[in-house]
């Protein structure tokens, strides 16, 4: 019996490698001319490809070494890396190639087929819904919520210890969850009160799932993944998040239909019909086409809860953390602050004294440069596709690597150097606007851009106009790693000291 399961074990083993060659030599017929390290039978290039910590520096290097767009293979499934900005605008500007890679069913788990994950005709049916709960009016209303949670969260680093250096990612996270629930979903949740919040926590882990699974060809595969402790991991940080949204919708609805008897809950002072935030939308929609039910209510809303709190967050800490390293390019900010509050520095942030805040968007940008908030983001073919004179197959998935795009030595000089000069209307007009990606582009671009600008720019601003912001001490210096969204392996400490004139 056991040379019989040696024997089977040997035949599996062959036919896997027959299978594999079958494939790469399929694939290469059309690839052999993209560049790429050589590979393992079988494996590909998973050996080439280190730990979280470690891959967007592999990847890096693998852009500098080949100049460009290179290639990888996960087992037999090739990866294309896009780096180039014509041919980043040939994928992003199409109108048929917007189908996520596989990797993405990782996600489905988690957010369902909502409008991160979902494609074809229910991902337009969707994003037509949504795109008017952040048209400028609503954004507009969502500015007193920005500037009340900024008070909690600037209430919660004054009684942080006062020289000692912390981890500001924790209190910007629970910062953010508030906004994103206030004001898409309607609810207050008084996250920043709950210091040890499951939610947070609980995406954190979340995506390092991701992570592990796409990378690992055990947690990949769908029936051996359940027999796994990672799997265990998952099914209890997916009740947490899972029963924290379903808790917002169901406050949400009760609000929504209590209120729908009045029949000027739709309209204005003027008669005129209002524009709807995001839950309300979701949840009038579905009350007038069954065809949008509970499901998709709450598939949307889950990817806008992490999408909406959890990138804002990254993109916030690593712009404080950025900030308090080059204490000139800070001060420079803070002066521009003082010229918009001249009048009363005391008070909140307008929606006009945001759009005036020309250099901290420079400063936000840069950011989103150096710690490009989603490092890489994916497509899959359906068919093969001739990009720019290069046949791709179908079956192979396009990355679009925007962490290699923006440090790429080609585009911006000194990549590694923080400048927010390079955003300047002079120094950015020759720049392609494939050059600088951090939403992505085209018709999947993402549809919060300008709610996040304006959330960055509010809570930035009121931490910068009550804080100096210092380095560590002892000094720190962030160990990137890359998950879903990029993050710091050792967290993102500063110090904070009162400004005098706050």
């Amino acid at each position: 019996m056991f040379q019989t399961a040696i024997l089977s074990l040997l035949c599996s083993l062959i036919l896997w490698l027959v299978y594999w060659y079958y494939k790469i030599n399929k694939y290469e017929k059309y690839l052999k001319t993209v560049p790429g390290p050589a590979r393992t039978p079988i494996m590909g290039n998973i050996p080439d490809i280190g730990s979280p910590v470690s891959f967007l520096e592999d990847l890096l290097k693998l852009s500098y070494m080949y100049k460009g767009n290179f290639k990888l293979y996960i087992g037999a499934q090739p990866r294309v890396f896009l780096v180039e900005p014509k041919d980043l605008e040939f994928l992003l500007n199409s109108t048929s190639l917007l189908t996520k890679s596989k990797s993405y069913k990782f996600l489905y788990r988690w957010l369902g087929a909502g409008l991160l994950t979902s494609s074809g005709n229910k991902w337009k049916k969707h994003r037509k819904i949504i795109t008017p709960a952040f048209h400028f009016q609503i954004l507009e209303e969502f500015i007193d919520v920005f500037n009340s949670a900024s008070d909690v969260l600037v209430e919660k680093l004054n009684a942080a210890p006062n020289k000692s250096s912390i981890d500001i990612y924790p209190f910007i996270a629970r910062c953010t969850l508030d906004i994103i629930c206030e004001t898409a979903m309607g609810t207050s949740v008084d996250a920043q009160n709950d210091i040890n919040s499951e939610y947070v926590n609980s995406v954190k882990i979340l995506l390092g799932i991701l992570v592990q699974r796409s990378l690992s060809p055990i947690l990949a595969n769908d029936l051996l993944y359940p027999f796994t402790t990672t799997y265990q991991k998952e099914k209890a940080a997916l009740k947490v998040v899972h029963g924290y949204t379903k808790s917002v919708i169901n406050k949400r609805k009760i609000e929504f239909y209590n209120n729908s008897k009045s029949e000027d809950r739709n309209v204005d002072s003027f008669g005129r019909k209002k524009k709807q935030a995001f839950l309300d939308l979701l949840l009038e929609y579905s009350a007038n086409d069954p065809s949008f039910t509970e499901q998709h209510i709450q598939e949307e809303v889950d990817t806008f809860m992490f999408e909406g709190h959890d990138t804002t967050a990254t993109s916030i800490t690593f712009a404080l953390y950025a900030l308090a390293m080059n204490p000139h390019i800070q001060e420079k900010a803070y002066a521009e602050l003082k010229e918009i509050f001249s009048n009363n520095s005391k008070r909140h942030a307008s929606y006009r004294d945001l759009q005036e805040m020309k250099y901290l968007e420079m400063v936000i940008k840069e950011t989103l440069r150096i710690y490009t908030t989603v490092p890489f983001y994916s497509r899959a073919l359906e068919e093969d596709v001739n990009m720019n004179g290069q046949i791709l197959p179908k079956g192979t998935m396009l990355n679009v690597f925007a962490y290699g795009v923006h440090h790429n030595p080609k585009i911006y000089k000194d990549p590694e150097t923080f400048d927010p000069e390079r955003f300047s209307i002079e120094n950015s007009k020759e720049r392609s606007p494939f050059a600088f990606i951090p939403f992505s582009a085209g018709p999947r671009n993402c549809i919060g851009q300008k709610f996040a600008m304006l959330e960055m720019k509010s809570s930035i601003s009121d931490v910068l106009r009550n804080f100096k912001l210092l380095p560590s001490v002892p000094a720190h210096k962030v160990v990137l790693k890359s998950e879903a969204v990029l993050k710091s392996d050792n967290g993102v400490f500063v110090r904070l000291q009162k400004r005098m004139d706050s």
